[in-house]
């Protein structure tokens, strides 16, 4: 990466540790600053070790690199010395309003001018987050996908108060780091991708709900189906392919009988009052043992890697 840049990430769990390694990965210096029990609970170092080595177990790293890539990031759990002389500080604690308020509010105080302050929610307002800061328009929404040092896209959300050339410089670094960022105009609930995968996620419980289809059949159909064309082509370049005439027309037979419910299934409260969490107890929709779980995630990594390869994302 040209014009080196120094990244720091507050917070070094399972994002943390994945957006520091992205940087890491692009040949940026990088401090992750440590908090709560990170060191004892996330292991930064060992967790991100350990993922360069599936990466090149799997021929997507140079086994060589992993050394070099590790040199390039730093450990701290001081906030005025990660924050210091970051040009950008990537936060990732709790999914609290307050929490992160509080702490944009004291990076805000600490940094000079010129550092961009992003955040990694995923619901959060970002421009309720910069309310308490006085420099607000240098903070940011970047909304990272887990696992982020695979899955390219990054959400740039924007607020109302955030400068374009700081949502331009954001935009560049992401670009740089080899993501793929897309602009959030509006800072909306759910921001883009997660408005969309939820109403998947309502659709597919309510099929279940209703008898339509089992767990594991809903899931068949999407990843044997319109699941592998999605990474290909969206559904935007699917519905002009098709014809916006053929989409309508479907749209008016269709959305009178698909779920429109604006509240949480309740099915899904039920599995919750049950305490079916899925691989948290055992079961969910599906059932889980120990080794499913195992399975499951290493299948993922290894599929996105794979997929990833295969549409020459990597």
């Amino acid at each position: 990466m040209k014009d080196k840049k120094k990244v720091a990430v507050l917070g070094a769990g399972t994002m943390g540790t994945g957006i520091g390694q992205t940087f890491a990965m692009a040949g940026c210096d990088v401090t992750l600053i440590c908090m709560y029990d990170d060191l004892t609970r996330s292991k930064p170092m060992e967790t991100m070790e350990s993922n360069l080595k599936v990466l090149a177990e799997n021929d997507a790293l140079d086994p060589a690199r992993i050394p070099e890539i590790l040199a390039q990031v730093s450990l701290t759990e001081s906030m005025e010395e990660g924050a210091r002389d970051a040009d950008i500080i990537f936060e990732c604690v709790v999914e609290d309003l307050a929490v992160k308020q509080d702490y944009f509010a004291k990076l805000d105080a600490i940094c000079p001018p010129e550092t961009i302050l992003a955040t990694n929610t995923s619901v959060i307002s970002v421009t309720e987050i910069a309310e308490k800061s006085v420099h607000k328009e240098r903070i940011i929404g970047t909304h990272f996908w887990n696992p982020a040092y695979l899955v390219p896209l990054v959400e740039v959300i924007k607020t109302k108060y955030v400068s374009e050339t700081v949502v331009k410089e954001t935009y560049d670094l992401l670009e740089k780091a080899n993501k793929c960022p897309v602009i959030v105009q509006k800072d909306v609930p759910g921001f883009l991708a997660n408005r969309m995968q939820h109403a998947l996620f309502r659709e597919a419980i309510s099929i279940v709900e209703r008898g339509i289809a089992s767990a594991e059949d809903v899931d068949k159909a999407i990843k044997y189906g319109f699941g592998m064309r999605l990474g290909v082509r969206a559904p935007m370049e699917v519905i002009d392919a098709g014809g916006t005439d053929l989409t309508y027309n479907i749209h008016e037979y269709l959305f009178p009988h698909i779920e429109n419910s604006t509240e949480p299934s309740k099915l899904l409260k039920e599995k919750l009052d049950e305490g079916k969490l899925g691989f948290k107890s055992g079961e969910g929709f599906m059932k889980w043992s120990r080794q499913d779980i195992e399975k499951s995630q290493k299948d993922l990594i290894e599929g996105l890697i794979k997929v990833a390869r295969a549409l020459d994302r990597l």
